[in-house]
């Protein structure tokens, strides 16, 4: 599998570069979860990055490269919305 080395903006990873496995499209995932384990043995807490665009290109405006800024919020994750759903309720 291809890897991309991704910098993190806010948050604890801030000013980090870290490799993220690429999908299908070449594309790292549209969020980044990050578990960091509790001192007091509790339930993790879940850290969670968004994808942004990092720069783009000067005629056409395509995306250059990708980085990710936290999300202090980190709602969950939307699953794929198909034009013929229902609408949540």
């Amino acid at each position: 599998m291809k890897s991309e080395d991704v910098p993190f903006v806010g948050g604890p990873l801030d000013g980090r570069v870290l490799p993220v496995l690429l999908g299908v499209t070449g594309h790292p995932p549209k969020t980044y979860r990050v578990p960091v384990p509790d001192a007091g043995g509790g339930p993790p807490t879940v850290l969670v990055y968004r994808r942004e665009v990092a720069g783009t290109t000067r005629r056409l405006g395509l995306p250059r490269g990708w980085k990710y800024v936290h999300d202090p919020e980190g709602g969950p994750a939307r699953g794929l919305r198909w034009p013929w759903s229902r609408p949540r309720g």
